[in-house]
């Protein structure tokens, strides 16, 4: 029930248009936020936390006894911001909050980090407290660290919280700059579900996190920001696997870099080469691409009016995001998941995604 004492935030999901798994590495990311959102409203409450979810269930527990769950782990995410929270002071105790919203959850459009969003600002309204930006984005993070078990970068909660509507997000994951770039008017981006879910507290994600570790410590290098394709090339010592995952990564920075230019020229067409470039990789380096993703991929880079298309986020299942001329868009979308499914028996969401502001 609404009453007058409830409050509500929402944060949007995010689509990663070039620099995958860079973020953990130091280095530099494109995206935008969407125009699909995670919502938590709720009161203050004197008892207990309880968190209500028309997808999960419920759960319920005392605010002294705040901890990770074995079961029911959905609620880690909401959970683990309170006790970040509370860690930087902010006086959180009981509250009720039911979650909702229509990003779709699980398919590489970080639901995760929306949700994760939509409670930190929900809990610093109802427990008012102010903390800077990039304060509220670590805080998510660490969340997701210490109570889901994902060794995540930034580039999730940054794009969530500053996205701007019509523009590119980039993130420079060392520095930490943060810079809006104008999106071209006449581009639209296809979102495209896979109908494969993801898990990444199963173990890819983070073998990735040591992976990429391991190969800059390889090169004497605090990360992979700190080596060049030309450093690459030089070595032949590297083992095979080393090599595949430096040269994803490496590759990633050095197309970001491009793409900015390329954005500021609105030069769509170049900027969807990278797109398939970026693709590839994924499959062939970094092998968190899918047969499901890279059936997708190769479908929509099939269509008239399409620039370039790759998967989205961490990969292993999920999303893909199809950059198309805005005039073809609706059209792209229905045949993307027609053929999608005469191939596979799979009914897949497809839809054409705003580019929107960031949470609020």
């Amino acid at each position: 029930m609404i009453t007058h004492d409830t409050v509500s935030a929402c944060a949007p999901g995010r689509v990663e248009l070039l620099g995958n798994h860079t973020d953990y590495n130091e280095g530099v990311v494109l995206g935008a936020a969407i125009n699909r959102v995670i919502c938590v409203s709720g009161v203050k409450s004197d008892r207990s936390i309880s968190l209500t979810s028309a997808d999960f269930g419920e759960v319920e527990m005392r605010p002294a006894e705040l901890r990770p769950l074995q079961e029911k782990r959905w609620a880690n995410y909401i959970l683990g911001v309170a006790d970040e929270l509370r860690n930087l002071q902010v006086p959180v105790r009981g509250f009720t909050a039911d979650i909702s919203g229509d990003l779709p959850i699980g398919v590489g459009l970080s639901s995760s980090a929306a949700v994760e969003l939509a409670t930190a600002l929900f809990l610093l309204k109802l427990f008012p407290t102010r903390l800077a930006l990039l304060e509220i984005v670590k805080a998510c993070q660490r969340a997701e660290h210490r109570y889901v078990g994902v060794q995540s970068g930034l580039l999730d909660q940054v794009i969530s919280l500053f996205g701007r509507a019509d523009h590119a997000v980039f993130f420079d994951c060392r520095s930490e700059e943060i810079r809006c770039v104008p999106f071209p008017a006449e581009l639209a981006l296809i979102i495209a579900e896979s109908g494969k879910k993801r898990e990444l507290a199963k173990g890819e994600y983070n073998s990735r996190v040591e992976e990429t570790h391991a190969a800059a410590r390889a090169f004497g290098a605090r990360t992979l920001r700190d080596v060049s394709s030309a450093d690459l090339d030089r070595r032949s010592d590297l083992s095979v696997l080393l090599r595949r995952r430096a040269s994803h990564v490496i590759g990633e920075n050095e197309r970001v870099w491009r793409a900015l230019k390329l954005l500021e020229a609105g030069d769509g067409i170049g900027f969807g080469k990278l797109m398939n470039e970026s693709h590839e990789s994924s499959r062939q380096n970094f092998e968190n691409s899918t047969p499901e993703l890279d059936l997708l991929v190769s479908i929509a880079q099939d269509l008239p009016g399409v620039l370039g298309a790759r998967l989205t986020g961490a990969g292993f299942g999920g999303a893909t995001v199809t950059l198309c001329e805005r005039p073809r868009a609706q059209q792209v979308a229905a045949e993307l998941s027609r053929r999608y499914a005469d191939a596979t028996g799979i009914a897949a969401r497809v839809f054409v995604s705003r580019i929107a502001d960031g949470a609020k």
